[in-house]
C-alpha cells in the first residue's frame, strides 16, 4: 500500500443505518492506515453507538439524525429547525477538526456535513451504493465535488457530475479468508450437507419467513441444512417450524458474524440492499433476491434487476414468493450443481473487494491539501 505524501483530515458522515455505517467504517480504517486523520459522524441511534464501541481505534462524534418528511406534512417546520441545528453542530465540528475533505455515505445524515464542508472550502464527496439514488443523495450530490457509485447504472442519475464507479466498501472482517471448517463448527452444521442461508435484513422479512416455513416439506432434510436469520419478531415461530421439519439448523434473530455464514452458504435468500449484494458478490454465493417492496424509491427492486439482467442472481418479487414458487426454486438450485455454480461465479465476477482503497485514493487525489 503506497502512503500519501501529506496527511489529510477527513470527515466521514455515515450514521443512521448499517448500510451507511459499516461501509463508512471500512473507508475510515483504510484512510487511517494510510496516515490520515479521520472523524466519523454518526447518529444517536443505538446501532451507531454499538459500532463505535466495537471500534475504539476510530474517532466518532454523534449528531442528531434527521429525515425529510413529505413537503405537505406538518413535520416540515420541526425538520427545518432540526436541520439547522444539525448543520450548525456539524459546521463547528468541521471547523474545529480543520477538515480537508468530507465524505458522505448516503442518507440525510450526509447533507449537513456536505453543506458545511462546501462553506468551509473542503472537498466534498458522496457515495451512492444503489442502482437508483434516494432523495437525500440527489440533493447532497449538488454540493459534492465527486459522486462515488456502487453500480455503474446509477451514473445516469447524476448528469453533469464527476462520477466514479468504485463499488460498495466491505468491512475488514469480510475480506479475511474464513476458515470453513471452523464456520461449520460455529453453527453446529454438517459439512456434508448443502446449506441454505436465509436473511431478511436487520428486521427480518416476515413474508419471506412465512413462505419458507411453508416450503420446508419440499426441502430434503437429509441433504439440506439451514442458517436462518429471522429478525426479532419471527424467531420463536421459525424455531418451532424448523424443529418440526427435522432440518439441522441454526436459527437466530440476527448474527454479527455474517462472513462465517457466507463462507458455508451454498444458496442464499436475501433482500437486495447494496451492502448485502456487495458481500454476497465477494463470497460468490448463489442468491435469490426478494426485494423489500416498500424500500425508498423502490431501490431494492432496481438493485435486483441490475444483477438479474446479468444472470448473476435470481430476482423474485415478494408477491410471487409463495411456498410453491420459492420452495421449488430453492430445491432446484440446491440440487442443480452446474446452475448453482454458474450463478455464484457470475455474481462473484461483479464483486469489488478493494472499494475502500479506491475511495481513499480518490480522496487523496482530489482532497484539499492542508496549508497549515
Amino acid at each position: 500500500m503506497s502512503m500519501p505524501t501529506r496527511m489529510l483530515r477527513i470527515i466521514i458522515a455515515c450514521g443512521g443505518t448499517g448500510g451507511h455505517l459499516f461501509p463508512g467504517i471500512a473507508v475510515a480504517q483504510v484512510l487511517r492506515a494510510r496516515g490520515h486523520r479521520v472523524l466519523l459522524l454518526i447518529s444517536e441511534k443505538q446501532v451507531d453507538a454499538n459500532a463505535a464501541k466495537d471500534h475504539p481505534e476510530l474517532d466518532f462524534a454523534a449528531v442528531p439524525a434527521i429525515g425529510l418528511p413529505h413537503l405537505l406534512s406538518p413535520r416540515v417546520l420541526p425538520f427545518a429547525w432540526n436541520f439547522w441545528r444539525t448543520y450548525r453542530a456539524t459546521l463547528k465540528i468541521l471547523r474545529d477538526f480543520h477538515a480537508d475533505a468530507v465524505l458522505g455515505m448516503g442518507g440525510f445524515t450526509a447533507l449537513p456535513p456536505a453543506l458545511a464542508g462546501r462553506r468551509l472550502g473542503a472537498r466534498t464527496f458522496i457515495h451512492e451504493s444503489n442502482a437508483i439514488p434516494g432523495k437525500a443523495n440527489r440533493l447532497t450530490a449538488r454540493f459534492s465535488d465527486v459522486v462515488l457509485l456502487g453500480l455503474a447504472d446509477c451514473a445516469r442519475h447524476f448528469p453533469g457530475k464527476d462520477t466514479r464507479v468504485v463499488g460498495t466498501p466491505l468491512r475488514a472482517a469480510m475480506l479475511a479468508p474464513p476458515d470453513r471448517a471452523a464456520a461449520y463448527a460455529f453453527f453446529g452444521l454438517d459439512p456434508a450437507k448443502k446449506t441454505l442461508l436465509i436473511m431478511g435484513g436487520s428486521q427480518g422479512a416476515r413474508g419471506v419467513n412465512h413462505a419458507l416455513q411453508a416450503s420446508l416439506p419440499v426441502l430434503d432434510c437429509a441433504a439440506t441444512q439451514l442458517i436462518w436469520l429471522t429478525g426479532r419478531e419471527d424467531a420463536a415461530e421459525v424455531r418451532a417450524a424448523v424443529a418440526g421439519s427435522g432440518h439441522l439448523a441454526f436459527v437466530a434473530p440476527f448474527h454479527s458474524r455474517l462472513e462465517l455464514a457466507y463462507a458455508v452458504a451454498d444458496v442464499c435468500i436475501a433482500r437486495s440492499g447494496a451492502s448485502s449484494l456487495a458481500e454476497l458478490a465477494h463470497f460468490g454465493v448463489a442468491t435469490i433476491l426478494i426485494p423489500l417492496p416498500t424500500a425508498a424509491e423502490d431501490h431494492q427492486t432496481k438493485n435486483a434487476e441490475v444483477f438479474a439482467r446479468q444472470e448473476a442472481a435470481v430476482h423474485l418479487r415478494q408477491a410471487d414468493a409463495t411456498a410453491e414458487n420459492l420452495g421449488g426454486l430453492v430445491r432446484d438450485l440446491l440440487t442443480d450443481d452446474p446452475r448453482r455454480q454458474a450463478l455464484a461465479a457470475r455474481l462473484h465476477a461483479l464483486g469489488v473487494s478493494d472499494t475502500a482503497e479506491q475511495v481513499a485514493a480518490v480522496i487523496e487525489a482530489t482532497g484539499r491539501l492542508p496549508s497549515r
